[in-house]
């Protein structure tokens, strides 16, 4: 990608950097993501990914914008109560970076409209509150073999992996928690949750998504940060791949 003076000057603080240089952020500009939820995560990895120049971000979110989401869901101003959170969160980013591509989609994605999605973009961020859509996002990563960035974020604590179906060693979601109908889960509005948090895993979850498409670094693939936000604690634990998986466990025979 050709890059006039004025994109220059707006990355110039990527292109420094010598893992990433003018090569790096041509990739980051190239590049297309999914962005599954436009809440406390998928603000923050929004405006990350925005203002770094990812050229084509789709944001997907069927819910409308609640006072009760102002007091952490960023992207979010006041006047935009009763909007919906995808159409919010892409006038943020523009406001940001108009040089770029946002799609928003006023639904929780599913079937064959997730499908579709997740193949006509080079990685996928996870930005979802529940069970049921991080399955669902995850199987269709694992069948279209696109990297997905996970992140989930209650009270003071949260917690990232990236999964790579391409990579042979790599687990999937399911690997990691196997999927039970029946499974009990908290919500933000059960449980509450301490503003700062989604900002911290959700740049986290933007940190990973940028160091993919722009090729730099090494991926948290294999692995789950757990950050303990009351005492500022970060775990990493190794998450092998389950070759008994039902969903991504064929992909690798």
């Amino acid at each position: 990608m050709d890059m006039n003076d004025d994109l220059l000057l707006r990355y110039s603080r990527h292109i420094l950097l010598p893992d990433v240089g003018v090569a790096g952020q041509a990739r980051i500009s190239a590049s297309a993501v999914l962005i599954v939820g436009a809440g406390g995560l998928g603000c923050p990895v929004g405006l990350y990914l925005g203002a770094a120049g990812v050229g084509r971000m789709v944001i997907a979110d069927g819910d409308t914008v609640d006072l009760t989401n102002l007091q952490r869901q960023i992207a979010h101003a006041s006047t935009a109560i009763g909007e919906n959170k995808a159409d919010s969160l892409a006038r943020s980013i523009r406001a940001i970076n108009p040089e770029i591509e946002v799609c928003p989609l006023h639904a929780a994605l599913a079937g064959d409209a997730l499908r579709e999605a997740v193949g006509g973009v080079d990685l996928v961020v996870d930005a979802s509150d529940n069970f049921a859509t991080r399955h669902a996002v995850n199987r269709a990563c694992v069948e279209l073999n696109r990297p997905l960035v996970s992140g989930a974020a209650i009270g003071f604590s949260g917690q990232l992996a990236v999964f790579d179906p391409g990579r042979a060693d790599s687990p999937c979601y399911h690997c990691l928690f196997p999927d039970q109908a029946d499974e009990p889960e908290l919500r933000c509005a059960e449980a509450g949750v301490f503003a700062p948090l989604v900002g911290v895993i959700g740049a986290m979850q933007a940190m990973e998504a940028l160091k993919y498409v722009a090729q730099v670094g090494t991926p948290l693939v294999g692995k789950l940060l757990l950050w303990d936000g009351l005492q500022a604690e970060a775990r990493v634990m190794k998450v092998p791949r389950d070759p008994t998986c039902p969903v991504c466990g064929q992909t690798h025979e």
